[in-house]
């Protein structure tokens, strides 16, 4: 059996390079150029932040802050899901994580916990995404979601691995 090393996190000295910034409320089909993640054309309708209705309203370094809808990702008895609030948390660290990453880099999730604190039944939650640690190999991330009266809804940590990307042969 023979490992793929190619895909092992990149854990040299030197920093990431500069990451991106969005411009407030960015529409999510920029995403992919702005941190060059390779596109899947024609495949931006079907993605899941596209389904939830998750618009990026800040990306700034080790921060980004979002909103989604609680309309159209309840559960059947009219709340908020806990797997929305879950994607919607691993969507803003993931987006961090791959802002630190930088140029040539990539940001895969490793763990993802979520605590729900509030039941939420109607209006936009709004989560932000607040580093924790950003090093050379991972980068962890406290997403805090809170609904449209500012109270807390659901805490959550994602820790992503940190590397580069394979060039193509």
């Amino acid at each position: 059996m023979t490992t793929d090393l190619s895909a092992a996190p990149d854990l040299s000295d030197s920093p990431p390079p500069a990451a991106p910034h969005l411009p407030a409320a960015a529409d999510l089909s920029d995403i992919p150029a702005l941190f060059g993640i390779p596109a899947q054309p024609g495949h931006q309708a079907e993605q899941l932040i596209a389904k939830l209705g998750i618009r990026i309203v800040e990306c700034a370094p080790g921060r980004v802050v979002g909103t989604m809808p609680v309309s159209g990702n309840r559960q059947p008895v009219g709340i908020m899901h806990g797997g929305a609030n879950a994607a919607f948390a691993e969507t803003l660290g993931s987006l961090a994580a791959w802002a630190h990453a930088g140029t040539g880099g990539r940001a895969v999730g490793l763990d993802l916990s979520c605590t729900h604190h509030r039941w939420v039944s109607s209006g936009l939650v709004t989560g932000t995404a607040t580093a924790l640690h950003e090093g050379r190999a991972t980068a962890t991330y406290e997403i805090v979601i809170v609904d449209d009266r500012g109270r807390r809804t659901c805490t959550a940590r994602l820790t992503c691995a940190i590397g580069r990307r394979r060039r193509a042969s």
